[in-house]
């Protein structure tokens, strides 16, 4: 599938606007890190031409940590090359470089013209085409959470916040502290200039319970535009830290003694014709289809896990008492269950997966949570009765490690009918090759209390 002309004179009427010298197009991989290539602006409207904007298919089989899934189900035994297709609605300018430079997420595709189906935008595209077929349209609103910490190099030291402009670090809980965020107000007004001028739609910044975590809301809309903005946002966070000489970190779990970090995803479903919430009716009462999708989340969500906790760390999170679920329960604005209701009007009803990992890639999140969502409603399940009181006095239902989760993922034929049984698998064989990496590492705990003690 080539670009269209319409495409290509879009683009280049950009470029000329903005006097681009260089243009970054890039797809996101598994992990969420976006991958391709930084060219001249001649070069790339070239390449959209002639379908030049060529990487190799195995970008989408690459590990965290740099190696290769070489026993996936799809590109083994060798690996091609697949062309990326720019999609110019997301075409922004870098508004941190000097050089005038744009930004623009691809679609990968093969040049038989069909889209590369590993491709975790394609995966969401393909859970949302379900949903028109039906004549729905799911309306998401995420919630990012990170932490700011100090400068780190050596990966055997632990992390600590950084100083801000009191000159002291923070030590006590500050949950929606607005001096505590204030600590860090000239970082936080470049976040929002750089925002503002690539369309990333934010709503409200809070201070979180972790020292030096916050929350930024992201006002609720089409959840392929959302997944777009999430991916660039955590990229213009980074960025952002850097040039105040800080990190900031979307780890699940980055320190020992602090909570961890999430993606929380609001989602809905409206009628596509009328644009009516689907999830309530004319007297404010819960329809069947809401229940229906939420039963279709706690039944599974369990084993669509890898997507939502993709790496070892992110089940360093999921512990009771940790501001973060256990289970896969449900309740009316209870903050300690898996799936929470929160109290709105009909036509804002909606149900916030909080299970989600800062960490996660925030397309694959979208899609599994509304993949979920979707089979209990064609399914037509029945949820449980929603829970009152603590979530943590229930059953710890959910993965405990990235080992029991793939295991479950790799064995749903129901998740498989939905986000494709090619993908499933390459998923599956990235993480395993992860966890393999992961066994050959001795950490600081096994040499503290192993080394003469055993």
């Amino acid at each position: 599938m080539s670009a269209t002309d319409q495409d290509i004179q879009t683009a280049e009427d950009f470029l000329k606007q903005h006097r681009i010298d260089e243009v970054e197009c890039f797809v996101p991989d598994l992990a969420g890190i976006a991958r391709g290539k930084i060219l001249p602006a001649e070069k790339f409207l070239k390449g959209m031409r002639e379908q030049g904007l060529r990487i190799p298919e195995q970008i989408f089989i690459q590990t965290v940590n740099g190696e290769y899934a070489l026993d996936d189900p799809v590109t083994s035994p060798a690996t091609i090359d697949v062309f990326l297709r720019a999609d110019i609605s997301s075409m922004r300018v870098v508004p941190w470089y000097q050089d005038p430079t744009v930004q623009v997420i691809c679609d990968a595709y093969y040049f038989s013209g069909e889209p590369v189906e590993i491709a975790p935008r394609d995966t969401l595209r393909r859970v949302l085409k379900l949903y028109e077929e039906r004549g729905w349209r799911p309306v998401v609103a995420p919630e990012l959470e990170f932490f700011l910490v100090d400068k780190n190099t050596d990966p055997d030291y632990p992390l600590e916040p950084p100083i801000g402009r009191s000159g002291r670090r923070e030590t006590a809980r500050q949950s929606y502290g607005v001096d505590a965020v204030n600590e860090f107000d000239p970082l936080f007004e470049e976040v929002y200039d750089f925002c503002e001028a690539q369309g990333i739609d934010i709503d409200t910044l809070t201070h979180e319970s972790g020292a030096a975590q916050m929350e930024m809301n992201f006002n609720h809309g089409d959840a392929l535009e959302l997944a777009d903005q999430t991916f660039l946002f955590k990229r213009t966070v980074r960025e952002t830290a850097l040039r105040h000489n800080v990190y900031a970190t979307f780890m699940a779990k980055p320190m020992e003694r602090e909570p961890g970090s999430s993606m929380h995803v609001h989602q809905s479903v409206l009628d596509t014709k009328t644009g009516r919430n689907l999830f309530s009716d004319a007297d404010g009462n819960n329809t069947p289809l809401f229940l229906s999708h939420i039963a279709g989340l706690q039944k599974y969500l369990p084993a669509v896990m890898p997507l939502l906790a993709p790496n070892v760390n992110s089940y360093r999170r999921l512990m009771k008492y940790s501001d973060a679920p256990i289970n896969t329960h449900w309740g009316l604005d209870n903050r300690t269950v898996g799936f929470r209701v929160p109290v709105s009007s009909p036509e804002a009803r909606r149900v916030e997966n909080r299970v989600a990992g800062a960490d996660t890639n925030p397309y694959l999140a979208i899609a599994a949570s509304l993949a979920c969502g979707y089979l209990g409603m064609i399914e037509e399940l029945e949820p449980t009765k929603p829970v009152e009181g603590s979530g943590y006095r229930l059953a710890h239902t959910l993965p405990r490690t990235l080992y029991d989760a793939i295991y479950r993922f790799s064995r749903s034929s129901g998740l498989k009918r939905v986000l494709g049984e090619d993908f499933m698998g390459v998923v599956a064989a990235v993480k395993d090759v992860e966890l393999e990496a992961y066994q050959r590492v001795i950490s600081s705990w096994e040499r503290e209390h192993l080394l003469l003690n055993v």
